[in-house]
């Protein structure tokens, strides 16, 4: 219980600012937080230290949230509705029309790009990590990155 004790204290902070970043949403945020560390209690014994445990914890966090959304797609018929979340996007996101405006150019995305921005943007995770989540180097998680960067910029000057 030390070792899991320790894992909580150490990246609890990481797998919630990650969780904001997926469920854009605070309170499923902090659920989904707890789930993946309850998940990863009871998975601890088999962990066998192949990635950094930041990566396996967030690796189990996102595939609970895919698993919620699809749930959920199945019970509704289409995707949850995202929130603006939170953030620091730009100076001129402190405005919740701004704000707004990045959102729907996020939205209009296509994947990896919004996963990677979000994750750099809302999740505040490094570039490693981020490349370590998708199995890819550092590298590629910042071409993706600022790629992503470009397309919201384009999409919110109309262009």
């Amino acid at each position: 219980m030390d070792d899991f004790e320790r894992i909580y204290k150490a990246y609890f902070s990481d797998v919630y600012r990650y969780a904001v970043s997926l469920t854009m949403d605070r309170p499923a945020a902090e659920e989904l937080t707890e789930e993946t560390f309850f998940r990863a209690m009871r998975a601890l014994p088999g962990f066998r230290g192949e990635c950094e445990v930041r990566v396996w914890l967030c690796r189990i966090a996102k595939n609970l949230w895919m698993t919620e959304r699809k749930k959920r797609a199945r019970e509704c018929g289409e995707p949850p509705e995202e929130l603006p979340a939170e953030g620091d996007f730009t100076r001129t996101a402190e405005d919740r029309d701004a704000a707004l405006r990045v959102h729907r150019a996020l939205h209009t995305l296509e994947e990896p790009y919004k996963e990677v921005f979000s994750l750099r943007i809302f999740g505040e995770l490094s570039f490693g990590e981020i490349g370590a989540l998708f199995g890819k180097t550092d590298h590629w998680a910042c071409v993706t990155y600022h790629r992503a960067k470009e397309k919201i910029q384009k999409e919110m000057n109309g262009s």
